[in-house]
């Protein structure tokens, strides 16, 4: 009789791989569909007329008033209005100027931190790097100390300084402490620190100054790193809710992060579309910067 041949390791192991990656890939498509679901949601309610918001989402936001009510109907969740309409943004961009004006706002109080944060922890990082003694290291301890601590540990003393300095009530005292947060130099620090000494010790031999190194050693070799640093210090600045309520009082100077939250139930429309506005700017540089990011990102985990 003939023996049966049994499947080789090999092959049992391809087939275990190949049912991992299909796992894997419906794994990633159920949480892609996931998290991409409201904003989908989002952009397609954005074009639906009031009526029809009304009449798919009333009881939720008629429930939203006291935030303690049970929504006992069932809620109508459409991808496909019945009709388009654009008087969402007709009513955003031309007929209400309140929306442009926190949109504004929150690109004057946004820009300046992101480019004044990266330019002081270019400088403080190539200190970090190129330095040594105690003394660096314990301020470098400080500053992963700092980072660590959520906004809300700073915010009280942040509002007194401001009060001291006779900035609060301006933007000024949103501005000021962005620009010298340690997060851009924790990161920047980090992805110096794993260019290779042999680089600086070459550059010196050949005269370099340190300005030459930080211009034409450090800079083209932490540019993705940069770059990554500039989005995430971009979207979490254009997101930022707890300092303008405690250092504005004056609400023409809210961004429209805070101003998206004081729409009425009875605007959801238009607040469909100011929120689609709102995410415009981050959707759109992070699109546009998707590859720097991830290669930011990769780079700081394996460069050394």
């Amino acid at each position: 009789m003939k023996k049966r041949l049994r499947p080789s390791v090999f092959g049992v192991n391809k087939a275990i791989a190949r049912v991992n990656i299909i796992l894997m890939t419906v794994i990633a498509a159920i949480s892609a569909v996931i998290f991409l679901m409201p904003t989908v949601l989002t952009i397609a309610n954005s074009f639906m007329a009031q009526t029809e918001i009304n009449a798919n989402y009333g009881a939720v936001f008629s429930a939203a008033v006291d935030g303690r009510s049970f929504v006992s109907k069932q809620v109508n969740l459409k991808f496909i209005p019945d009709m388009v309409s654009f008087d969402q943004y007709i009513t955003a961009l031309l007929k209400s100027p309140d929306y442009l004006l926190k949109f504004w706002n929150a690109m004057i109080l946004t820009i300046p931190i992101v480019v004044f944060q990266i330019f002081v922890a270019l400088g403080a990082s190539y200190g970090f790097a190129r330095l040594t003694g105690k003394l660096k290291e314990m301020i470098f301890f400080l500053y992963i100390i700092l980072m660590l601590m959520p906004y809300q540990v700073t915010l009280v003393p942040n509002y007194l300084v401001s009060d001291k300095l006779g900035i609060l009530n301006t933007r000024l005292a949103i501005i000021l402490p962005g620009i010298f947060s340690p997060f851009a130099v924790y990161l920047l620090t980090k992805a110096m620190r794993r260019i290779p000494k042999a680089y600086f010790e070459a550059a010196m031999l050949d005269g370099a100054t340190e300005f030459n190194i930080f211009t034409q050693i450090v800079m083209p070799m932490v540019n993705s790193t940069l770059f990554s640093v500039a989005i995430l210090l971009f979207i979490d600045y254009w997101n930022m809710v707890e300092q303008p309520l405690i250092l504005l009082k004056d609400e023409a100077m809210h961004p429209l992060s805070v101003f998206l939250s004081k729409i009425n139930t009875g605007d959801t429309g238009i607040a469909f579309a100011v929120a689609v506005i709102y995410m415009m700017p981050s959707l759109l540089l992070f699109l546009y910067g998707e590859d720097s990011l991830v290669e930011g990102i990769a780079s700081s985990a394996t460069l050394k």
